[in-house]
């Protein structure tokens, strides 16, 4: 179990992970007997799928007992935090960002649950492979480093 919530010079983070966007075609098991016959016919079509212990894995997103460590952790904190730092972000971040392309999950609601019950500056995240400012506290990295200021 990751754990969910870690001091770094005082700034509090919350479990990252994510679902994988790029499934709705499903998910090959490498040891199929036509793994490669799928793959091939996949590819030819353009499907977004994913490779079971390769490319996906089924410990993409936090159990729920890691759901009730990080509530129990914010509850201590009185869910207050400088930041948030996860993989992806909160559900109604992620349609504004996608434009409802990609679906939520529990991970994504449990972010939204957060962002409506607690006070923080910023949530950094990086699922989504840009760099963007969303509703001013919400920041999309990919390909750039900062530095916190504190």
């Amino acid at each position: 179990m990751a754990k969910p919530e870690t001091e770094l010079s005082g700034l509090c983070d919350e479990p990252g992970g994510a679902s994988s966007h790029d499934i709705q075609d499903g998910i090959l098991e490498p040891d199929d007997p036509l793994f490669k016959k799928k793959c091939r016919r996949l590819d030819a079509r353009g499907a977004m799928y994913r490779v079971g212990h390769r490319s996906w894995w089924k410990e993409e997103l936090p159990s729920e007992e890691e759901y009730q460590t990080a509530r129990a952790n914010l509850d201590r904190a009185g869910w207050a935090v400088d930041y948030i730092i996860s993989h992806c972000c909160p559900t109604t971040v992620q349609d504004e960002l996608s434009g409802g392309f990609y679906r939520a999950d529990a991970l994504t609601d449990f972010l939204e649950e957060v962002a409506q019950r607690c006070r923080f500056k910023y949530q950094f995240f990086g699922h989504y492979h840009t760099n963007r400012v969303i509703r001013e506290k919400y920041v999309l990295l990919y390909e750039q480093i900062i530095r916190s200021k504190e």
